[in-house]
């Protein structure tokens, strides 16, 4: 049998994820064109997420549980009068209501309202695990469960542009945020309900989207090209 080649490959690598691609896709492609020894990542971004995915490559993969400790800023839309049962456009509609009463500076005050220090309870569509089961596992089985409050910090929620019922918005928060889980406590703070309908995760800690390079352009490197492209770890 033969033995996988190895390359020695050791660094940091920023892929700007498309929403074609989830985070393990772009993870498993690294790993089979390259063949790194190790390979990790830094936070994972739901599937119809798209922006910063933070790759840990050989010996840089000891800087993950660091790392994964930053804070993250993400771009982002919602839209007030639905619920889904994901929180975010890609589930089920399960209620919808009417935003005629809902004004700009209501929604503005509800945003602001999310800043600090809280309690946030992960929605049922996620991968956190569950004896070992990821959550969305369950979800999928039409099976709902407790989830333990974690606790966050929102350092700043704001709005860029307002066209009721839709709106985007910047959020700096704390890692494991749930940003589509805000969008749906802000939906019940105004009592008409919200879904998160798109995310660009644009930092995370000193890492910035601008600096990351589109799997379809890393896989088409050579090995010295990728090793061009690494950040070292410092």
């Amino acid at each position: 049998m033969t033995q996988k080649i190895r390359n020695d490959i050791n660094g940091i690598l920023l892929a700007d994820k498309g929403q074609e691609w989830t985070s393990f896709d772009i993870v498993n492609c690294v790993k089979h064109t390259f063949h790194p020894a190790k390979i990790g990542h830094c936070g994972t971004l739901d599937p119809m997420a798209t922006g910063l995915l933070v790759l840990l490559l050989g010996k840089a993969t000891k800087l993950q549980d660091a790392l994964m400790g930053k804070s993250k800023v993400y771009e982002g839309a919602l839209r007030l009068g639905l619920e889904t049962d994901t929180e975010d456009a890609t589930g089920t509609v399960t209620a919808q209501r009417s935003t005629e009463t809902i004004t700009e500076e209501a929604l503005a005050q509800a945003v602001q309202s999310m800043v600090g220090e809280q309690m946030q309870v992960p929605p049922m569509v996620s991968a956190i695990k569950k004896n070992g089961k990821p959550l969305y596992e369950l979800a999928r089985q039409g099976i709902t469960i407790q989830r333990e409050p974690r606790r966050i910090t929102v350092f700043t929620f704001e709005l860029l542009s307002v066209n009721l019922p839709d709106a985007t918005f910047r959020v700096h928060c704390s890692k494991g945020t749930y940003v589509r889980t805000l969008c749906a406590d802000i939906g019940h703070k105004l009592g008409c309900g919200a879904i998160m309908t798109a995310l660009r995760r644009t930092s995370c800690g000193d890492f910035n989207v601008a600096n990351a390079y589109p799997i379809e352009t890393i896989r088409s490197w050579s090995l010295d090209q990728l090793q061009n492209a690494l950040l070292l770890p410092h």
